[in-house]
């Protein structure tokens, strides 16, 4: 509505942050527990990667005035925007059409210290990672 109406506002923006955090972090964090990745170190890496997509997004809120050298558009963002989390989804897609879920997920699973890791789960803490990071990715 605000996009038809070309208006912006400081509640839009937040609740527009707040769907976003819903639809490209927890989302797809509850998918990747869904497909199997249920150990404790799982866990303690899809809360990382669901926590780094808020702190990005609280980031681009707070400094987007200030990216945008006044005028209306952000020339580039700084670590990768939220929404390439859907190319985590993807991967969990084409996992669960090939049937690796659960105890045949891709790269099997790794006990440490009596806790389960599965390997697969690291690409989220490296989607994480670089949504957090300083890196500074042109807007297209």
């Amino acid at each position: 509505m605000a996009r038809w109406r070309q208006t912006t506002s400081a509640l839009g923006r937040e609740l527009d942050s707040l769907a976003d955090i819903i639809s490209f972090g927890v989302a797809p964090a509850v998918i990747a527990y869904g497909c199997g990745m249920q150990g404790l170190y799982d866990r303690i890496v899809l809360a990382y990667f669901v926590a780094c997509g808020v702190s990005r997004l609280a980031r681009y809120n707070i400094t987007a005035e200030a990216l945008s050298g006044g005028g209306d558009k952000v020339k580039y963002f700084e670590g990768t925007p939220i929404p390439t989390s859907l190319l985590l989804v993807i991967v969990m897609f084409v996992a669960a059409t090939q049937g690796a879920l659960d105890q045949s997920l891709w790269y099997g699973h790794v006990v440490l210290a009596g806790f389960t890791l599965h390997p697969l789960v690291l690409l989220f803490a490296l989607s994480g990672s670089l949504m957090v990071s300083r890196i500074h990715f042109p807007k297209l």
